[in-house]
């Protein structure tokens, strides 16, 4: 499912227009018009933005064409999704210059100043009840061009005295200083102002509707059936059948990562825990319809919920056993063969991990993605740790209990199997061996930082994301103290057996018998200067054109899927792909001042270099055969270690982003949604 995408709204400004409405389009459905003289006028042309990274919007391409005159199209954006569609149709020929095809279009009319067109669109953002005309956020247009086009708009449209300039970049955002006093301005930040509704994951659920505080259900078990409206956005929850937040999310927050890979609906409405629509139903079975412009709760029976869950299990996942016969401590350079990517990434998989064999493809990408020496520490050490001690057994009898079934009991006994995990010893000679080969490569001090790696992620629509934790080890603390080389081991391998990862298992049906952990061992970041999370896609296009990376970027080593509350983090749209690379920003971080951002120009470039190449080398293993597009989901650092004064970039992960997929749309298509 999109997260966070909006379609069209038949939803009629509440706004008294300034201009008394006289409709001017007699049509049903009509290519293009003139002018606008009344919401069905516009709503008669409407459609999807390409890009929607605001909620409830409405969207309607202009064109003003410089060598006729300056004259003013508004056009049908369901028949004609890209402004090419239409120029090459109506404005190539019978007496006008002939248009190019699209990259020709495109290069001349978004950047050229000697363009023949000035392309845009007028959005109807529904709740705050604003028109805004705006800009691809690529186009390159100057002051002069933007004014003209907005009063010539202005003039044409019953809404002109509403209307205001949006900038969607921050090149823009400069631009607009410029621009004359008559050209109203609203910000992104104006506009989120007046949106009430969020979704994130869209898609329809059943349970019982229960009213919980984030902290309640952060870390403890909620039943799976329950619905939970909660007071703010929590850190983290157990499967639950759909999640309603009073505060908005970003799209890679945690409990968003999870709404995605469970496929349950997740949404925020402020002042949710207020609501009387919800208020009324709690307690009771009801059926949630998350969509991408509204929602819809109503009252059902418990016949209806169970019938519906019954229909919508999800299908069971397999876990490729362990491969035992892996003994050695693997340098990350001898793992991953780049001339058969995804064969190697499958075979070494159930050896080292999905972590760590990633990781071990990202060294072999080159300098533009930086990323750290280490090795990996196969799977087989962990199942010499559980057959040394019968772990395996003791783990066995637990589930055979009559008590397994109980969630509250199973919470316990896995956190109680865990603790005994950590009090066991682990073989010396195997801590020695460990030791010395994080200390031969890294013989000034640094602390190995040990990062879970199973084979129980990235399966299918499963990506295992945030169910097992990493810890560090310092070399120079006696074993097995805390924060020692062997506490950490044993801890990560530990989190095998996290109640919230051992619940999401086994929703989806794993033998959680074959779940073996290998560990990726690389240094520690003591003290970044930044860090985040970044998706090789525009996760906001529905369309696939305005291809583009959603970054979430935060200061030093606060956390980006974790938040404390009221934490949020940069996050940007970079158009790497557009002339120019623009960066629009849709959020920003709650420690930055105004105007500040977490990143540099350059370092969000440099950033993007990598993405490129990243999603480039990975293609030959994830990408969809079908043509659809996908993505990566990659996990970043700037820190000065190397360069004490100079961030620098280092890349920590990249694994398949399941959240967001969807079949290429086609160039000068022409076909109308509406038409009849």
């Amino acid at each position: 499912m999109l997260p966070a995408l909006f379609s069209l709204s038949a939803c009629e400004p509440e706004t008294e227009p300034t201009v008394e409405p006289e409709c001017a389009i007699e049509e049903a459905v009509p290519d293009y018009a003139n002018e606008l003289g009344c919401w069905d006028d516009y709503d008669k042309l409407a459609s999807l933005p390409l890009d929607a990274s605001i909620p409830g919007a409405q969207s309607v391409k202009t064109l003003v064409d410089r060598y006729d005159n300056n004259r003013l199209y508004f056009t049908n954006s369901r028949c004609y999704p890209i402004h090419w569609d239409f120029a090459s149709e109506f404005l190539s020929g019978n007496g006008l210059p002939p248009v190019g095809d699209l990259s020709l279009f495109n290069t001349t009319e978004y950047y050229s100043p000697d363009r023949r067109f000035l392309l845009g669109s007028v959005n109807y953002y529904s709740g705050p009840g604003s028109w805004a005309y705006e800009l691809a956020p690529y186009d390159t247009a100057d002051a002069d061009m933007v004014a003209t086009a907005y009063d010539l708009i202005q003039s044409a449209a019953y809404f002109g005295g509403d209307l205001a300039f949006h900038p969607t970049s921050v090149e823009q955002e400069t631009l607009a200083e410029s621009l004359p006093a008559s050209v109203k301005i609203v910000t992104t930040e104006q506009l989120f102002e007046g949106i009430d509704y969020q979704p994130l994951n869209t898609g329809t659920t059943t349970g019982i509707l229960r009213f919980h505080s984030a902290e309640e259900v952060d870390g403890t078990y909620t039943p799976f059936r329950e619905l939970v409206v909660l007071d703010r956005v929590p850190n983290d929850i157990s499967i639950v059948a759909g999640i309603i937040t009073a505060d908005f999310q970003t799209p890679l927050a945690h409990v968003n990562v999870l709404s995605v890979n469970r496929g349950t609906p997740n949404m925020a409405l402020r002042g949710a825990q207020e609501n009387a629509t919800l208020l009324a139903l709690e307690g009771k079975w009801v059926s949630l319809t998350v969509t991408t412009d509204d929602w819809h709760i109503e009252e059902i029976t418990e016949a209806e919920a169970e019938a519906y869950w019954e229909a919508h299990k999800p299908e069971p996942i397999s876990v490729n056993p362990m491969d035992l016969s892996v003994t050695d401590l693997r340098d990350l350079d001898e793992i991953v063969d780049s001339e058969n990517l995804a064969e190697s990434l499958s075979t070494n998989i159930p050896a080292f991990g999905a972590k760590a064999t990633n990781y071990a493809g990202l060294r072999e990408i080159g300098e533009v993605v930086p990323v750290q020496d280490g090795f990996a520490i196969p799977m087989y050490y962990y199942n010499q740790f559980m057959e040394d001690h019968g772990l395996w057994a003791e783990m066995e009898s637990l589930m055979a209990s009559e008590d397994w079934a109980d969630p509250g009991y199973r919470e316990g006994a896995l956190e109680d199997f865990k603790d005994h995990m950590r009090e066991l010893p682990m073989r010396e000679e195997v801590v020695t061996l460990i030791t010395e080969q994080f200390t031969s490569m890294y013989p000034n001090g640094e602390k190995a930082r040990f990062r879970s790696s199973t084979n129980a992620e990235d399966l299918g629509d499963f990506v295992g994301a945030g169910l097992y934790n990493s810890e560090t080890g310092d070399p120079a603390i006696d074993n097995p103290e805390e924060d020692s080389i062997e506490w950490a081991v044993k801890k990560v391998w530990s989190q095998v057996w996290n109640p919230r990862a051992y619940e999401e298992r086994e929703y989806y049906s794993m033998n959680h018998l074959d779940v073996g952990m290998g560990l990726l061992v690389a240094p520690n970041f003591p003290e970044e200067e930044a860090n985040g999370v970044a998706i090789t896609g525009n996760i906001y296009d529905a369309t696939g054109l305005e291809p583009g990376f959603y970054v979430n970027a935060q200061y030093l080593d606060y956390d980006v899927v974790l938040p404390d509350e009221g934490v949020i983090p940069d996050a940007y749209i970079h158009y790497y792909y557009q002339t120019g690379s623009p960066i629009v920003y849709i959020l920003h971080s709650s420690f930055m001042a105004e105007g500040e951002t977490v990143l540099t120009r350059d370092q969000s470039q440099t950033l993007g270099n990598a993405l490129d190449a990243i999603n480039t080398y990975f293609a030959p293993a994830y990408a969809s055969d079908d043509g659809s597009w996908w993505a990566l989901e990659v996990d970043w650092k700037f820190d000065d270690k190397n360069n004490p004064g100079t961030p620098e970039l280092f890349v920590k992960q990249a694994r398949p982003f399941h959240g967001w997929s969807g079949a290429a749309a086609v160039e000068g298509s022409g076909e109308c949604a509406g038409a009849e």
